[in-house]
């Protein structure tokens, strides 16, 4: 019988995703997701080795115009596409946007071949573990940025995921908060934004329904709450997109980093011919090579690695790391059944210290916004926690001090040194694009909040740029 290893917040772990050993037929161990919901155990979980790509590739040429059940009959690529290649697609990075691209593209056909490599031995360590979990209305990014576009066609994407496939999720609202004028006339903002320009439902809420509610809730000048706001428990959705992946037959290939890539043909060319990776075993320290039509870098934390790979110095990125420290508080007072943010600061990181619940009604507070030099600083800096709790005490006066506990933290990955969240100085929205002078590579950079709640409609935005 395989064991079963849970890793959770609060334990030196690398996720907190639920997730089973199973011996290979090698004698190597693969790590597979736990079953949840509807969807099915993921199956074809695996180390990218030579043997790997043997197996997976089912003929020496794969061509790349097919027909298939998913969506009727596929046109080609916008490009002229390696007609022999290993794999049709290859999504670099395992994350929750990854898992959602990769699905998408399986299961537009049966046929084509697609790869999903990951640098870690699970999928989803890094930023879709390490977050409020969080599905969000869209309010906050601007008209016209791909973040409000996509946010809101994935809030609806991801409610319908989640009640097809019993993946656990709860509609909780949320409420922001404004303690003074300034603050006030930033709800009207939002408020008339929603309402006149993006058509996201938001209402006020009066002093007599706020006591009645939620009396431990300070809110001086005004509520605006979103009903549509939610959680989701995103070790099940990862569960559930990696299945929808396996189900179509796509290929999952943990312990793999990739440390290099060239377009087929030689250094003046641009992929047209396909692409070249060379992938690393992070357990062996093996390297593998394959060959893929198509390259999509959804790699999170390392994107801007994978885009240095690829481009030439002058054209090399950045990338900057805003760590979120989050607090537990296992208190049963005050009780609070509604998710808390206080009114966004313009030019901020972050929305703010906020106060969030988890699908069984436990309250944790974060993320705040730390600036730091690696993506590896992962441990909670209990030095904020001072700072943690002046933020909530602002709009949960009664909070008890003694109960606040480190729990864990996550990195946003940023474009921009202390760019916004919310609209104002700074803001930096998605990069979801064909970088100009490259065929066959779609590049996501700056995938950060709300990129959980933007996964599936971002992955429907990838298939496009792909096919048309």
């Amino acid at each position: 019988m395989p064991s079963e290893v849970i890793c959770g917040k609060g334990h030196n772990a690398a996720s907190r995703i639920p997730h089973t050993a199973y011996p290979t037929s090698d004698g190597a161990t693969a790590t597979r997701l736990r079953r949840t919901g509807s969807c099915a155990q993921p199956a074809a979980t695996c180390r990218l080795t030579p043997a790997t790509i043997r197996n997976a590739v089912t003929s020496s040429v794969l061509p790349i115009i097919r027909t298939g059940h998913h969506h009727g009959t596929l046109r080609p690529f916008s490009h002229t596409s390696a007609s022999h290649a290993d794999f049709t697609h290859t999504v670099i990075g395992g994350g929750v946007v990854g898992l959602a691209i990769a699905q998408q593209l399986a299961r537009r056909s049966s046929s084509p071949s697609t790869l999903l490599l990951e640098r870690h031995s699970a999928v989803g360590t890094e930023t879709s573990s390490r977050n409020s979990e969080v599905i969000h209305a869209g309010i906050y990014y601007g008209a016209g940025t791909l973040k409000t576009e996509l946010c809101i066609r994935g809030k609806n994407l991801l409610y319908e995921l989640c009640e097809k496939h019993a993946v656990p999720h709860k509609r909780v609202g949320k409420w922001i908060v404004a303690q003074n004028q300034a603050q006030r006339e930033a709800l009207q903002r939002i408020h008339d934004f929603c309402v006149n320009e993006i058509n996201v439902p938001v209402r006020w809420v009066s002093r007599e329904e706020a006591q009645r509610r939620e009396p431990a809730v300070r809110a001086e000048a005004g509520i605006l709450e979103s009903p549509t706001t939610g959680i989701v428990d995103s070790h099940s959705l990862m569960v559930c997109l990696q299945g929808r992946f396996e189900e179509a037959g796509g290929t999952v290939a943990l312990a793999s980093a990739v440390t290099a890539i060239r377009p087929v043909g030689g250094a003046n060319a641009n992929g047209e011919e396909g692409w070249e990776l060379t992938v690393r075993d992070t357990t062996t320290g093996e390297s593998s090579t394959i060959t893929t039509s198509t390259i999509i870098n959804s790699a999170g934390l390392g994107a801007v690695d994978i885009h240095n790979m690829i481009v030439p110095p002058p054209q090399h990125k950045q990338m900057f790391y805003a760590k979120g420290n989050y607090f537990s508080y296992p208190s049963s007072s005050p009780k609070v059944s509604t998710l808390i943010y206080p009114a966004p600061e313009p030019g901020a990181g972050g929305l703010g210290t906020h106060l969030t619940l988890d699908l069984a009604g436990r309250i944790k507070f974060g993320p705040d916004v730390e600036w730091v030099d690696s993506p590896d600083d992962l441990a909670v800096n209990s030095a904020r926690l001072p700072e943690a709790i002046e933020a909530v005490k602002k709009y949960l006066p009664d909070l008890d001090d003694s109960q606040l506990q480190p729990d864990y933290a996550g990195i946003r990955p940023k474009l921009g040194k202390a760019g916004a969240v919310a609209q104002g100085k700074g803001f930096v929205d998605f990069v979801i694009r064909k970088e100009e002078g490259y065929e066959g590579w779609v590049n996501l950079l700056n995938i950060e909040s709300p990129g959980l709640t933007s996964s599936l409609a971002i992955a429907e935005k990838v298939e496009g740029l792909l096919y048309g």
